[in-house]
């Protein structure tokens, strides 16, 4: 007997001239990632990236953020008037109050012109003090040579004054000037008396020439109270001047050794005691002796009336 149906078979079934393959139905997934899942990847591992990321976007949406807060001028205003206020509790507490300037090392005048150029209202706070244009504007006083500002414990604003020296004065059409040993002006000289050690200066470049001019006092000292000051001579060469009119003209050269060979030579023969009006030192090889007028006519008049030898007869 013949059996009707479908035949069992356990090889492929042909359907339309088709063989159809349970198999092949079921694809293998390609372990390959996808051309933008590679390049997402690829970018990842980039640490430019990563780290835009991490704090680019961030930064990025807070700051749009915070414009958008501060659009509104009443936001802007209030967070300025909350910041003014936290600064304004920090700096006007106790422990950062200045409530005086104290100044070291300088005279009472210097002291006191320096509290009327510092114009201060005390107290104020550390933090409104500039201390390096205070510094700055002390040390730039002509009687200042240095000076350093710094803030002490307790509220006390402490300047160190390092006061030039006065070395010698300065008389010019204008008054008389007190210098220090480089020539810088310190300030105006109200009475010759109250230096009485100090040589006086005059004529044009004294006052780049101090320190040869301290040179020449002390070589000067023998001549005591005789010795009136100096005067620059073509702002190269210096004239000692004395009392009684008298000048003793230095070389431009080596002015020092020539005014100890006059000093000598006055010390053995009273050079300078008599009446003359100028030694002349330029010419180091040959000095020469001017005398004053009234001695040079007492000269004449000695010579016109010396005895006459009688005519022989």
């Amino acid at each position: 007997m013949q059996q009707v149906g479908p035949a069992i078979s356990g090889g492929p079934q042909r359907q339309g001239g088709r063989v159809l393959n349970r198999a092949s139905k079921r694809r293998k997934a390609d372990p390959a990632p996808s051309r933008w899942s590679y390049r997402l990847q690829r970018l990842m591992l980039t640490p430019l990236f990563r780290f835009s990321l991490r704090l680019g976007v961030p930064f990025a949406l807070t700051f749009s953020l915070g414009l958008v807060y501060l659009s509104d001028e009443a936001r802007r205003t209030e967070l300025q008037d909350v910041v003014a206020e936290m600064r304004a509790n920090i700096e006007e507490r106790p422990e950062f109050m200045v409530h005086l300037m104290q100044v070291d090392g300088a005279s009472e005048d210097v002291a006191s012109a320096i509290h009327e150029i510092i114009s201060i209202k005390f107290p104020v706070s550390s933090f409104d003090i500039e201390l390096s244009n205070i510094q700055k504007t002390i040390a730039d006083m002509n009687p200042v040579s240095s000076a350093n500002v710094h803030l002490q414990p307790g509220g006390v604003l402490q300047v160190m004054v390092d006061e030039r020296q006065v070395a010698a004065l300065w008389r010019t059409h204008d008054g008389l000037f007190r210098l220090d040993k480089e020539g810088v002006y310190i300030g105006i000289a109200l009475d010759r008396n109250n230096y009485p050690k100090l040589p006086i200066l005059a004529g044009d470049g004294a006052d780049a020439a101090v320190v040869e001019a301290q040179e020449l006092m002390a070589t000067a000292a023998p001549l005591g109270s005789r010795l009136k000051g100096f005067v620059r001579m073509g702002a190269r060469r210096w004239d000692v001047v004395l009392d009684r009119d008298q000048r003793i003209m230095l070389p431009k050269d080596d002015p020092v050794r020539a005014l100890e060979r006059v000093i000598a030579l006055n010390q053995v023969q009273d050079v300078l005691e008599r009446d003359l009006a100028r030694v002349d030192m330029r010419l180091a090889h040959r000095p020469t002796i001017r005398m004053n007028e009234n001695a040079v006519q007492e000269l004449w008049r000695i010579k016109t009336t010396a005895v006459k030898v009688p005519d022989n007869e």
